[in-house]
């Protein structure tokens, strides 16, 4: 949303300006966490019939203490511009954001039952090695994978699952006019 990313980006600016990005970076980590973790907060924020002020408390309620002054700040601000429903899309878009600006690559590894040290090392290594950024590795797990790995960056992605290998046999076996069905 641009909206979104503007506030994020307008954030940022200022975190650099006061010499406090990573003290807001974790902040909106803090924020993020709360708007995945608790739904009502973001329908609470997101109710037009809840009044700014009553927001605006909550908001201090919730944060104050946990978060840097600026970021509380910031959060008081986006509430009086009546933009307190972005707050979940802007702590996305601020992460983003800092990672451009850190030249951080974000590499999502999914497996089925998790990778070791070795393996974990040899992936940042494979993708280091296509990259001059940063590697931040996030992993995942997906049973439905039931072997090897799905390895996603930016818009490439591979797939060594098993899951993929057996999708393909099907499709071929589908495709194969030798084989007749009975």
């Amino acid at each position: 949303m641009v909206a979104a990313n503007r506030y994020a980006k307008a954030l940022l600016t200022l975190a650099l300006e006061k010499g406090k990005l990573e003290e807001v970076r974790n902040d909106m980590k803090l924020v993020n966490s709360v708007c995945y973790t608790t739904a009502e907060f973001i329908t609470f924020l997101q109710s037009p019939i809840i009044k700014s002020d009553k927001k605006r408390a909550i908001l201090k309620s919730v944060f104050e203490g946990k978060v840097n002054e600026l970021t509380m700040s910031f959060l008081t601000i986006l509430t009086d511009k009546r933009r307190e429903s972005l707050v979940k899309e802007i702590s996305i878009a601020f992460d983003e954001q800092y990672k451009k600006y850190k030249n951080i690559l974000t590499a999502v590894i999914t497996s089925a039952s998790g990778i070791d040290e070795h393996t974990r090392n040899k992936v940042v290594e494979l993708v280091k090695s296509t990259t001059t950024a940063e590697v931040e590795l996030i992993e995942k797990t997906d049973k439905n994978l039931i072997g090897g790995f799905l390895l996603k960056m930016q818009d490439r992605q591979l797939d060594a699952s098993v899951l993929r290998k057996l999708n393909d046999l099907r499709k071929n076996f589908s495709e194969n006019l030798y084989i007749k069905e009975y």
